[in-house]
């Protein structure tokens, strides 16, 4: 991976985005609203405590420190969401991760980048599909993403060899599964290995929607070989939907519970696909004769300080059923700034989760 000088401010960052409340998209309103990462740590105490909660503790320095230690041991950087490395298909989500681990080398941004998905326990016929996807999609000049898991994962980046980008839902130096620890190694040494979590990070069963978010986000279509009607892979494909990715499935018997979720998805509307053609062309780019450009990026409204009674109208409206933002901002009837600012304080608070999909609940 090319060398690239860390921001001016890259130990306030890292320090604020490992703080316990701070999720992407309030890092990114912190960042807005205050201007500094340090004006944003010093700023926490007092959110924290509007929001209804305890003082919110910045992060250690001395565990900052130390990851930031551990990484460059590790021979790998942190990629912060401004870096101009940073994948531009991942930034546009919302909840974009503040900040990766990365190790290896990052794929060229105008190559085709597609996840290919599915079931840990896939069937030999289905890993033997996935690894011809994979290769036949790399030698057309595609990047393969994948999540690394047993099963379809595998398959997919062995068959995209150094072509190919894995998502870890631990920390970069946490091999899983075990027996994936060689291949891990060899595609953070010869293609590109991602996380989100520090290092040292056991995978919990949280962290794998996180993952799967990345996975959906990096890629402009998923493809998913493999899936029961309830598995991981179908929330990378509602995920990949959600961001206005394309979706793609190979069907298989119905007598495989193994390929229900996948007719399931076709049925709803996914593409289906038999080979690396047929998802480059659902991939391809418009005419730019066809695409107008907005006159600038979009941005969501710079948080405004917020009264005790705006705090109660957006306190009542929340319960533990996620609501979309916008949805909130309606039945408020509070200028959006203001309804972001409670959000954020009740974030900070531990009072509030965000979920895919710009939707917000109260926490259980």
């Amino acid at each position: 991976m090319a060398d690239a000088d860390p921001p001016a401010d890259a130990f306030d960052r890292l320090r604020l985005i490992r703080t316990a409340g701070v999720g992407p998209v309030t890092y990114r309103q912190l960042l807005r609203r205050f201007g500094s990462a340090r004006a944003a740590l010093d700023a926490l105490p007092d959110l924290a405590r509007r929001g209804g909660g305890r003082a919110a503790t910045p992060a250690d320095s001395k565990v900052i420190a130390r990851e930031i230690e551990r990484v460059a041991a590790l021979g790998a950087r942190h990629l912060f969401l401004d870096d101009p490395a940073y994948p531009a298909l991942l930034a546009a989500l919302d909840d974009a991760p503040a900040v990766l681990t990365a190790r290896g080398t990052l794929p060229e941004a105008s190559r085709p980048a597609v996840a290919i998905v599915g079931a840990r326990n896939a069937s030999a016929a289905a890993c033997r599909f996935a690894r011809g996807l994979a290769h036949d999609l790399a030698c057309e000049g595609a990047t393969v993403i994948s999540g690394l898991a047993r099963g379809i994962d595998t398959a997919a980046h062995m068959g995209a060899g150094a072509a190919t980008v894995a998502v870890i839902a631990g920390g970069i130096d946490v091999a899983y599964p075990p027996e994936n620890a060689e291949l891990q190694a060899r595609i953070g040494e010869e293609a590109l290995l991602l996380a989100e979590m520090p290092p040292g990070t056991e995978p919990r069963a949280r962290h794998f929607p996180h993952r799967n978010r990345i996975i959906a986000g990096l890629a402009q279509g998923t493809v998913v070989v493999e899936a029961a009607p309830k598995s991981g892979s179908l929330i990378t494909a509602r995920l990949a939907n959600e961001a206005g990715r394309e979706v793609m499935a190979v069907p298989g018997s119905p007598l495989d519970p193994r390929a229900q979720g996948c007719n399931l998805l076709i049925r709803d509307g996914a593409t289906l696909i038999q080979t690396a053609a047929d998802v480059l062309e659902q991939i391809r780019p418009l005419d730019a004769r066809l695409v107008r450009a907005p006159a600038a990026p979009y941005q969501p409204p710079l948080p405004a300080d917020a009264d005790d009674a705006a705090r109660r109208i957006v306190t009542a409206l929340l319960g533990p059923v996620p609501v979309p933002v916008d949805e909130l901002i309606r039945q408020a009837g509070i200028v959006p700034a203001v309804v972001q600012m409670v959000l954020l304080e009740l974030e900070l608070a531990g009072r509030l989760e965000r979920h895919a999909g710009a939707r917000v609940s109260l926490s259980a």
